[in-house]
């Protein structure tokens, strides 16, 4: 491995354990809220001091506030079962604590839903048919109190000792005047997308703690103080040129009043030397906070100079006013200087824009389009016969985007070329281009070096055609058309009832539920049915979570992960049609195609919803998203491919 890609892979562990952090405060950001608006408001030094309203703020950030974090911890880890014992859990160490537990809530909620999920991967399959709610309730409620009593008496007193410490050391830190040092750190890692982590994994537990004790901490400002970037964007509405010049006015106003702090991040991208200008500004407010004694009663979330003026508590408006102030007066003079020094444009806004797009997909676990550098391997029109698309259990998505590749290719006369899918890690190696997800490709490259490879985001809606057309169509490959012999390997038979799709196992005019709870539906049924084991469900969340499994024109085919693929015990599919849809975030899925498969056998039914998705027009699919004929779906899905 290459030291940009070991870099790389270090720079998304970073990401994935900063994502995960704030993914147990992000959701709750409105408890936080609510419990700083009561404190700014009610408490002895506040505005409208009110003891007796005072009191309803006491319980949010004592019990509501790390019970949400620990039930958020515990979710990510195992979904709902998780969370509930995440947060058992967390009721534990704060009941063992007299300071606010925020650091143990997310220790304790992520523990407790790894131990009851390594419970139900031992159990599950064993549960004696009809003991499954009496199982599952008592070992979620057993395990569940065990864990409290474990918080109570052995974590809670040890996150106590290391809280102290860590307060201890922050005053030690602040009392010496070291604490805008800080921002050394924290103005790169911003622009690397690590801001949510920092901010809401580190800062937001210290600060609340010290906001419990003093009434206000600096640690919700050393992040979100929007002053460093206002102050760059400000130098590059009079300093700077082209396109970055005439975007930075809009991008200022919505950075500073939005608080959008990513809409900066791309003119630092594009003029790296520009941290030069944040550090020093970043610094410069965090001791004007420190000076002048300033700080917020609770986060500011998005880090607007509005949220900041919410937050801030009476007596403190001229100091964090003058943070913001100064900051972006250092920023503005030291960017100016930058800008009118500078004797290049550096790269284009564009490129750093998509460079942004691309280090932010990966900063939230998700990808974009690329294509490999010009000096990697190509191959020519002439030479091209061996196709392979590859995901990581090579089950449903891939399987998908290689049968309409496949029919796409065969209708315009290229049908010689063979076209097929697997999994990452059993690419053939004569393998001569491979499409696969942009999240796999590091591993898609080190499989495969002697082939081209193409990444995509969709593998269903995406330009590999229009690439691998323009590859045949030059003038090495167009004589080559029709010349070669046909290799027909796109399944042509139909699937018998009773085998891989029984029609009982189509489902009809069910309620919307979540993504989450309609693939549960569908994996419990593939269980039912008899096709995968219970670990095949977990697997098919995990895969939702890493890779989107909608795939457009309101279907989605969630599916397994690589992980979890020995538990799949023959091949089977299972339809769930939901008329007014499931949200899956990327669009609205109306058929849930729930996929187990083992051998070829599920491959001609995967190649007809492709099928439909490229060649059915919407009228059409709206048609089964409604149909009361279950035959309908049963031949739409079982048709012979021809």
């Amino acid at each position: 491995m290459t030291e940009t890609s070991k870099t790389g892979a270090a720079q998304e562990k970073m990401q994935k354990f900063g994502r995960f952090l704030s993914g147990m405060v992000m959701p709750n950001i409105g408890a936080f809220i609510a419990w700083g608006l009561l404190t700014a408001l009610f408490i002895p030094t506040g505005w409208m001091p009110n003891e007796y309203l005072a009191a309803a703020g006491a319980p949010m950030s004592k019990w509501l506030i790390p019970l949400l974090i620990g039930y958020s911890g515990g979710s990510a880890i195992y979904q709902h079962r998780g969370g509930v014992v995440g947060a058992i859990t967390t009721a534990g160490i704060i009941a063992g604590s007299e300071i606010p537990m925020f650091l143990g809530a997310m220790i304790a909620g992520p523990f407790g839903g790894w131990i009851i999920k390594k419970f139900d991967d031992m159990f599950q399959d064993k549960i004696p048919t009809g003991f499954e709610m009496l199982v599952n309730n008592f070992s979620a409620g057993i395990l569940g109190g065990f864990l409290a009593i474990v918080a109570y008496a052995v974590v809670g007193p040890v996150v106590t000792t290391v809280s102290e410490l860590l307060r201890e050391g922050v005053e030690g830190i602040v009392a010496i005047g070291l604490i805008p040092l800080v921002s050394i750190l924290v103005e790169p890692a911003k622009v690397l997308f690590l801001n949510n982590a920092i901010n809401h994994g580190v800062f937001s537990p210290i600060g609340i703690q010290e906001s419990q004790e003093v009434g206000k901490s600096i640690f919700f400002m050393i992040e979100s103080n929007p002053g460093p970037g206002f102050g760059m964007l400000l130098a590059f509405c009079l300093f700077g040129k082209g396109m970055a010049k005439s975007s930075a006015p809009g991008a200022a106003i919505i950075h500073f009043l939005g608080g959008i702090h990513e809409i900066y991040f791309p003119y630092v991208l594009m003029k790296p030397i520009l941290l030069l200008a944040l550090i020093p500004a970043g610094m410069a407010g965090v001791f004007t906070l420190t000076f002048l004694n300033g700080g917020l009663i609770a986060p500011a979330s998005p880090g607007s100079f509005l949220a900041i003026l919410a937050m801030t508590p009476k007596g403190a408006y001229f100091a964090n006013i003058s943070a913001v102030v100064i900051a972006t007066a250092v920023s503005f003079v030291i960017s100016s200087a930058i800008l009118k020094a500078s004797k290049d444009d550096g790269d284009s806004l564009e490129t750093a824009q998509q460079n942004m797009k691309d280090m932010k997909a990966r900063s939230k676990g998700e990808t974009v389009n690329t294509n490999l550098p010009k000096d990697d391997v190509v191959v020519s029109g002439s030479e091209l016969k061996r196709i392979m698309y590859a995901c990581d259990a090579g089950m449903g998505s891939s399987a998908m985007g290689a049968s309409a590749l496949r029919n796409k290719l065969k209708k315009a006369g290229y049908g010689y070329i063979s076209v097929k899918n697997c999994a990452i890690g059993n690419i053939p190696k004569d393998t001569q281009l491979v499409v696969s997800h942009e999240k796999l490709a590091e591993r898609a490259i080190e499989d495969s070096p002697q082939a081209e490879h193409i990444f995509v985001k969709d593998f269903i809606k995406n330009n590999v055609f229009d690439i691998i057309l323009a590859k045949l169509q030059d003038q090495d490959g167009a004589a080559k058309k029709e010349e070669q012999p046909v290799e027909t390997d796109a399944p042509e038979k139909s699937i018998e009832d009773e085998t891989v799709l029984k029609r009982a196992n189509i489902r009809l005019g069910l309620d919307s539920v979540s993504k989450e709870e309609a693939i549960k539906m569908a994996g419990e049924l593939l269980y039912e049915s008899g096709y995968v084991g219970k670990a095949y469900i977990d697997g098919m969340l995990a895969r939702e979570r890493d890779v989107s499994t909608f795939m457009g024109r309101g279907i989605a085919i969630p599916h397994g992960e690589n992980a979890v693929k020995d538990s799949v015990k023959k091949s089977g599919i299972v339809v769930l049609q939901f008329p007014q849809g499931v949200d899956f975030g990327t669009g609205t899925a109306h058929l849930v195609i729930g996929i187990a498969g083992k051998g070829d056998e599920h491959l001609a039914i995967l190649a007809n919803i492709a099928i439909a998705l490229d060649e059915y027009s919407d009228k059409q699919m709206e048609e089964f998203f409604k149909t009361t004929d279950k035959e309908a779906l049963y031949e739409l899905f079982t048709k012979t491919n021809e």
